[in-house]
């Protein structure tokens, strides 16, 4: 993944976007919708996902897709997670040769590409953009869909409920009652936590990884009084909802990978949020469609091996370890509630809207 703002050359080097930059919208992009009144309406092994294992971005797309029961409808083809391409970015994500090269990532299944960059290019020869993933393609226009995240996230909730039993079609994660705080609360975790994490690791300054880390855990020790106040087991209570699949996405990396790789080290999650950390284990071993999309290596491999400004040796460091800790406590109030007291994060905390 890149941090480069140049864009990609059907006859060039290509800059495959880092996921902060692919969140906020690549400077072309595809806003399709799976509806029955459109140009893709739903049908079983129409459409084809393409994700990457590694991105939190494409990993919320592939919750969604477990939490819906859709995998037999929507088949997923995932690029290995390195490398990316020379020190351009080119040629950028690619597919195995077979199953055997890299566990858990797959060969093209449509074209047989090489690499993402070709389905970017199927769908539009004079494709100048990123080559970012999630991509969801449409077999029998020939086209990609949609390859913005958030806005899979949403419509694959919806997309293909005619196709599904109706206790599966039911399954909502923005539902009606909660939409206004979702809404709201979605901004602040985005800007902050989400995307903030990739502002602080991508610094290429003092100045400003100064500025971009007290922002991720002021980020994260509003999340920890959220969940605190919820009385769980998600963020809003009793309802699982985007939030939980948005801060899940980042959150199961951080220990893993930003506290040492972005250096995201005022805090771990394991020791200084009691209450993320066990909203954090819930999810992973009681809800199976989070645990099912993480892979650790494939996240692990991609940050260490393929930044080289960052990680020029690319050595993946083994911890830490478990990768989630095994404990969950369904009373909240025998939860400490926890968070870094560093002065800058406590005011950057007191500046997010909405107010709790």
């Amino acid at each position: 993944m890149s941090t480069s703002t140049e864009l990609a050359q059907p006859d060039g080097p290509s800059k495959p976007s880092f996921v902060g930059q692919a969140a906020a919208g690549a400077p072309q992009s595809w806003h399709g919708k799976i509806t029955a009144d459109g140009p893709h309406p739903p049908e079983t092994d129409r459409y084809q996902l393409y994700i990457g294992l590694f991105c939190p971005f494409a990993h919320r797309a592939n919750i969604v897709r477990h939490i819906k029961g859709l995998q037999d409808i929507l088949p997923i083809a995932i690029v290995k997670p390195y490398p990316k391409g020379d020190e351009d970015g080119w040629p950028g994500w690619g597919f195995p040769a077979n199953l055997d090269e890299y566990a858990g990532a797959t060969p093209d299944p449509l074209f047989k590409a090489r690499y993402l960059h070709e389905i970017y290019f199927k769908a539009d020869p004079t494709y100048r953009g990123r080559y970012s993933v999630p991509v969801l393609w449409d077999k029998k226009l020939g086209t990609i869909v949609n390859n913005e995240s958030p806005e899979l996230l949403r419509d694959l909730q919806t997309g293909f409920n005619d196709l599904l039993p109706a206790d599966k079609a039911a399954i909502t994660l923005y539902p009606e009652a909660l939409r206004e705080r979702i809404d709201a609360e979605s901004v602040w975790m985005q800007r902050d936590l989400n995307s903030g994490v990739y502002k602080a690791g991508f610094a290429a300054t003092q100045e400003a990884y100064d500025a971009a880390v007290p922002v991720v855990f002021a980020a994260l020790n509003r999340l920890e009084k959220m969940i605190a106040a919820g009385s769980g087991p998600f963020i809003l209570g009793s309802q699982l909802t985007e939030l939980d699949v948005r801060a899940y996405a980042t959150l199961i990396r951080f220990d893993t990978i930003y506290v040492q790789h972005f250096k995201c080290n005022l805090g771990t999650l394991r020791h200084d949020y009691p209450q993320i950390n066990n909203w954090l284990s819930y999810l992973y071993y009681n809800v199976s469609a989070f645990r099912e999309t993480t892979d650790f290596r494939h996240i692990k491999e991609n940050y260490t091996k393929s930044h080289g400004l960052i990680n020029p040796l690319g050595i993946t460091p083994m911890g830490p370890w478990p990768e989630v800790e095994q404990f969950h406590e369904p009373d909240l109030t025998k939860v400490r509630v926890g968070g870094v007291t560093m002065p800058q994060v406590l005011k950057l905390e007191a500046q997010i809207e909405p107010r709790l």
